[in-house]
């Protein structure tokens, strides 16, 4: 029987590259209160679409999921999330090549890199942009 000695954790951590140079000119072009009504209603429709995602690939339904997929990408694009944007177009790649696995892969990916864009994001807004 062989015993094992020591567990290694993997700990999984996106890098979350936020564009503040887009943020910033939302921010000229609406005016701060347009610019933050913008950008909080993106936030909240980014994490509905995420969690709507990830019950798509639960229930096997590629198609809707790669279209929730490219969604992301032209919100996250909006408020300057580019890595976000990035990784939801692997999605859609992931789900275009039929690869079970890739999706997989890339959905975990794309929930990690969504909750910390949407608190780089969220915290982004409480300092003057």
């Amino acid at each position: 029987m062989n015993v094992v000695e020591k567990v290694i954790s993997l700990v999984h951590e996106e890098p979350v590259r936020v564009d503040t140079d887009r943020l910033g000119a939302l921010y000229r072009q609406m005016g701060e209160a347009g610019a933050e009504d913008v950008v909080c209603r993106a936030i909240e429709e980014l994490a509905v679409r995420l969690g709507h995602c990830q019950k798509l690939w639960r229930q096997k339904d590629h198609p809707a999921l790669r279209k929730s997929a490219r969604s992301l990408i032209a919100i996250s694009e909006q408020i300057g999330m580019c890595a976000l944007a990035r990784v939801a177009g692997d999605v859609t790649a992931a789900v275009d090549s039929g690869d079970a696995v890739a999706q997989a892969a890339t959905l975990s990916r794309l929930m990690r890199t969504g909750e910390r864009s949407l608190t780089a994001v969220w915290d982004l807004q409480d300092l003057s942009v």
